[in-house]
Parts: structure tokens; C-alpha cells; sequence
């Protein structure tokens, strides 16, 4: 096999921010594997919350490349296994390495991957679309930017929250889920949820951070709505400590290393009793047809991170304006490699 890596600078729409910043060009590594005639293509975000960056992903596997080159795919989940001890320190590079495992399977058999999974697409769970933090009226033309999703994501931490929620609910119907990204404590969380279930949200996504342990026992044992870990979800391991603690797990690609541990930890949440939700970070559709493929396994899924984005580098798995998400007649995971946008090549 063939390793090349590119770090793509990707413009968004609009700034984008949550309780952990704000950023308007989003920079990835992009992972591509190449096999004879085919390539293979996966997708690591930057995350400044978890301190990395394009290069320092890149770096990491250039640690490795003589080991991956001199590997074969001939099972992206033993594939996995072999290079996960290698990359144990940077979970981000290891999910673009994987998802480019993925898609390099399915594009030497000639199927997409979740058909080589034995899943089918007749039942899929709807995107949202996710409404960063910004002056009320902005948030309320971001939404109408895209005004026939059925759900929207609505990023929150702030001292006006449940106002942003009543603005945002006089002008959609649509169903209402929020994230506070840690930025609650369990007191606020408590008392913002009966409000908040009144404006037609249907759950709370990581009110408390991580480490709250106790806070989290409370929000669980008196909210009114469900709450979905996220930041406390980051591994294999964090799923049975998740369950008594909240009522559903939202899974990151990025955080846990890509699709082989995703599929683990959905099927150990389900043993818990757990809701499942996969969620994605400002990604290209890269990143985004990789998700795709669990879908059909879902309850929940956000996968809107390209329609956040200006530019992008590939076609693929794709959410409508409807939030109905579209698979092409491609194998793999879907992709068709553009790089309409910008990017470095390393």
C-alpha cells in the first residue's frame, strides 16, 4: 500500500462556535490508501478542545508509515487491531487511517461498506442541523438558511439560553435537541429541563463536564428530559461508565478512533439499555460518508458537518434539505475524491 496524507483547509459558512470557542476555517487531515488502481480515503478533524491539529496527525502516522505500507486490508477490523498499539496515543489519526481501510475494502469488492456489514436502508434516522452559538437573530437566519429539517441541534452555554430556545421556536416547528457542551451545572441543568421539554426539545447532550461524576447521578435521577453523553463517551471503555449515569451515548468517530471501535461500543450500548446517537465534528463529506454507513444502526445521527462547510474536498454520503440522509451507487464509503477546496499536500 501507498500512504498520502493531505491537511486541507476548509472555510465555513459562518463562524462557528460553541462553549469551547469559535473558528471560521476548519483544518483536517485526510488520510488517503492506495492499493494498485484503488484509493481509499478517511478523515480526521482538528478539535482545538483536544489539542491537535492537521500536522501533528500527520506526524503521527508518518511515525508508522513503514508499518502501514508494508500491510494489506484485507479486513479493515484486523487491519485495526494491527495498528491501533501503534497509535494509541492519537485516536484522531487512527480513525482516518481506519475509515481509509474501509473505504479501500469496499472499493477492491466492488460494495459499499455497510452492505459488506449486512445492513439494509430502509429505516434511517434523520440528521439534524446544528445551530452554533451567536447573537439570537443571527441563529435565527442560520435556521432558515435550512428551514425544512426536521431537527435541529442547538449549541448552548450561555446566560440567555432558554431565550434562544423560545426565539428560535417561534420561527420552526421542527423538533429541538440542545448541547451545552459542559458548560451547565447540575442545578441548571435541572431546572432549564422542564422549560426546555415545554419548547419541544428532545434531549440534552453533555449539560455537565466530564468529570462531574456526581452532578451527572443528579441530572440523570431529576431532569424531565433524556441526556445523551458526548464528551463522556470518548472510548470502548467509557460506555459502561455512561450507563446510570445517562440515557443514551453520542459516539465520535474522531474521539474513539473510527468505525471498527464504533460498531463495539454501539453493540455494548445496546447491552446497556443506552439510545445510540453518532455525531460528527466540522468535517468534509469525507467524514461524513464514513458515518453514513452506521446509520441504519442508529437512533439518532448528525451528520451535517459538511453543510457547515464553504468548501469541500469529495461527493458522497449526503444529508438532503430534509435531513434524509443519501447514499450514491458507489462502493466503499461512498466518496467520489474532489478537492474543490483548499489544502496543503504533505
Amino acid at each position: 500500500m501507498e500512504l498520502i496524507l493531505h491537511v486541507v483547509a476548509l472555510r465555513l459558512r459562518h463562524t462557528f462556535t460553541i462553549a469551547h470557542g469559535s473558528h471560521d476555517v476548519q483544518h483536517n487531515l485526510i488520510v488517503e490508501l492506495r492499493d494498485g488502481p484503488h484509493r481509499g480515503f478517511g478523515e480526521a478533524s482538528t478539535v482545538g478542545f483536544y489539542h491537535n491539529s492537521g500536522h501533528t496527525m500527520a506526524a503521527s502516522l508518518e511515525c508508522i508509515r513503514p508499518q502501514i505500507e508494508a500491510d494489506h486490508v484485507d479486513d479493515p477490523a484486523t487491519f485495526w487491531e494491527r495498528m491501533a498499539p501503534l497509535l494509541r496515543e492519537d485516536s484522531f489519526a487512527l480513525c482516518a487511517l481506519d475509515q481509509a481501510a474501509h473505504d479501500l475494502w469496499g472499493r477492491c469488492l466492488g460494495r459499499p461498506v455497510w452492505q459488506l456489514w449486512g445492513l439494509e436502508l430502509s429505516r434511517l434516522p434523520r440528521s439534524d442541523y446544528t445551530i452554533g452559538i451567536a447573537p439570537v437573530d443571527e441563529m435565527v437566519r442560520k435556521l432558515q438558511e435550512f428551514p425544512n429539517f426536521p431537527i435541529y441541534k442547538i449549541k448552548l452555554g450561555t446566560p440567555d439560553d432558554l431565550a434562544i430556545v423560545r426565539a428560535l421556536r417561534a420561527v420552526t416547528t421542527a423538533t429541538f435537541r440542545v448541547d451545552a457542551n459542559c458548560a451547565w451545572d447540575a442545578a441548571t441543568a435541572i431546572r432549564l429541563s422542564s422549560p426546555l421539554r415545554e419548547q419541544g426539545v428532545e434531549f440534552i447532550e453533555q449539560p455537565l463536564s466530564p468529570e462531574n461524576t456526581a452532578g451527572h447521578r443528579e441530572v440523570f435521577a431529576h431532569s424531565a428530559l433524556p441526556i445523551i453523553a458526548d464528551e463522556s463517551c470518548q472510548s470502548e471503555g467509557d460506555i459502561d461508565r455512561c450507563a446510570g449515569l445517562f440515557h443514551g451515548v453520542n459516539i465520535k468517530l474522531t474521539k474513539c478512533g473510527g468505525l471498527t471501535p464504533a460498531r463495539r461500543m454501539i453493540a455494548r450500548a445496546r447491552e446497556h439499555g443506552l439510545s445510540v446517537m453518532v455525531g460528527c465534528m466540522t468535517e468534509s463529506t469525507v467524514g461524513i460518508s464514513a458515518i453514513g454507513q452506521l446509520v441504519p444502526l442508529l437512533d439518532y445521527v448528525d451528520m451535517d458537518g459538511a453543510l457547515l462547510l464553504a468548501d469541500d474536498v469529495a461527493e458522497g454520503v449526503h444529508v438532503d434539505p430534509d435531513g434524509r440522509v443519501i447514499y450514491p451507487d458507489t462502493p466503499g464509503l461512498g466518496l467520489t475524491w474532489t478537492k474543490n477546496g483548499g489544502g496543503a499536500w504533505i
